[in-house]
């Protein structure tokens, strides 16, 4: 696929929004709470930025920070920030 589609983009919405549930509602290492917080604070100014470009129609712009976004998330669960166990939406071991 060459372009970005609203399905394709609906898709990592859910996708996107679906892992960020799940690392709030995660156990954080206790001694690493701040770093927990600013990845996490990150992620959602990333998505949040990603609704924004959606609404004014810059899916491409959207879609990008939504990766950005996960890229946030991905990195704080792979480093132990959050205690997540899911191989799906993180690059984890289950």
């Amino acid at each position: 696929m060459r372009e970005v589609t609203d399905e394709k983009l609906d898709e990592y919405f859910r996708i996107t929004g679906e892992a960020l549930d799940k690392a709030k509602a995660a156990e954080k290492d206790k001694d690493q709470q701040h770093h927990a917080d600013d990845f996490l604070d990150m992620a959602e100014r990333y998505y949040q930025d990603a609704e924004h470009f959606r609404e004014k129609g810059e899916i491409v712009t959207a879609f990008a920070a939504l990766n950005y976004a996960h890229g946030w998330l991905d990195a704080g669960a792979r480093i132990g920030l959050f205690k997540v166990d899911d191989s799906r939406l993180f690059t984890v071991d289950d």
